[in-house]
């Protein structure tokens, strides 16, 4: 159920900020969002699977937490990155 490594480098080639980064907020979200959907994709079929679900509540957290780091420190950048990935706006109000 863990994403493959040819699709977590594809991630990363996507939302890194140089060659070398690796450890961006926009890269680490990107992988947690795919692994995010991939268990909510999961949990259509199994509904009673509460260990996975729980570490889903983990992963949920940690992408909330980046996010919220993320919006601290750039907000344009912040909503970039909600825009390309298809997330929610839960932390701050949009501004367009």
């Amino acid at each position: 159920m863990a994403i493959s490594a040819a699709e977590k480098q594809e991630l990363m080639q996507q939302h890194q900020l140089h060659q070398q980064d690796t450890g961006s907020p926009e890269a680490q979200v990107a992988i947690l969002t795919a692994r995010i959907r991939q268990l909510t994709e999961h949990f259509r079929t199994h509904r009673k699977d509460y260990h996975s679900r729980h570490g889903l509540y983990r992963l949920v957290g940690k992408q909330r937490r980046l996010l919220r780091y993320l919006h601290k420190k750039d907000v344009t950048r912040y909503y970039r990155l909600i825009d390309e990935l298809g997330i929610r706006d839960t932390i701050g109000t949009r501004r367009n």
